[in-house]
């Protein structure tokens, strides 16, 4: 089986490389972020011809999570159980399934925008949801995974010069205490290899010729419990999607299993 999650920056902009990618890749089961369309929008009828099942929490032009499955999507769950409202509503950030035998999560936590922003302290009281949202499946033995952008580089490893990022967010100690508290209920990283360079980014950004010179980050993330860690078989960076004349500035995680 294989799972796979991608930011894709606009499923709109993105769809005749979204489609290839996934008749290329083989991919069971992706996790999508950023859709950036509202459900009547969402392109149902494209990936039904190739097909996927489609399970969506989008509302309009901003956000957006979606699952796509050509092996079943049961018990769908869209929303963050408990989650915090930002500006008066529960931002469309997150939606679950059962997928064959896995469950799944697709997750886009809160960017933070700055330490001193509402949205930062949004962004930890969203990661306090989660938690105790997966607790239960995380512990169970069920094979298991929240997959998505996570907007948190987990180490200091993970972001291409660490002292650039001092003080801002993605690398602050809460938003890293965070993600070791998710992980405490039962989830271990799955942190995939690169296919070039020695770190596995998943993020660069456009400006600055970013991606040309591997200024990166790890904030696309696999965390999995105890049932899919050991089903693992490999995991990569897809960084091949990356380049090229419209590419998101995320790449897909890739991971294989045998379920």
């Amino acid at each position: 089986m294989r799972i796979a999650t991608w930011n894709v920056n606009s499923i709109t902009a993105r769809l005749p490389r979204l489609l290839a990618w996934l008749e290329s890749s083989g991919t069971d089961v992706l996790c999508v972020q950023e859709t950036k369309c509202a459900e009547e929008q969402f392109p149902f009828d494209a990936l039904r011809e190739i097909g996927y099942e489609a399970a969506v929490n989008a509302t309009g032009r901003w956000n957006g999570v979606a699952l796509l499955s050509r092996v079943g999507l049961d018990d769908v769950v869209v929303g963050l159980p408990g989650g915090p409202e930002y500006d008066g509503a529960q931002e469309p950030r997150a939606v679950s399934a059962t997928c064959g035998p896995a469950r799944v999560w697709s997750v886009y936590v809160p960017n933070g925008r700055e330490v001193d922003h509402a949205h930062y302290a949004y962004k930890l009281r969203w990661f306090e949801a989660l938690k105790a949202a997966v607790a239960d499946d995380a512990a169970g033995e069920r094979p298991f995974a929240v997959l998505g952008d996570f907007n948190v580089a987990p180490t200091d490893d993970d972001v291409w010069d660490p002292a650039l990022f001092e003080g801002a967010t993605h690398v602050t100690p809460a938003e890293r205490d965070a993600l070791a508290a998710l992980r405490a209920t039962g989830l271990s990283d799955v942190v995939p290899r690169p296919l070039k360079y020695d770190r596995p980014y998943t993020y660069w950004d456009y400006r600055a010729l970013g991606f040309p010179k591997n200024k990166g980050m790890r904030i696309d993330l696999v965390y999995g419990n105890a049932g899919f860690a050991k089903a693992v078989s490999d995991s990569y960076v897809d960084r091949e999607e990356r380049k090229g004349k419209g590419a998101s500035d995320h790449a897909p995680v890739v991971v294989d299993l045998d379920l």
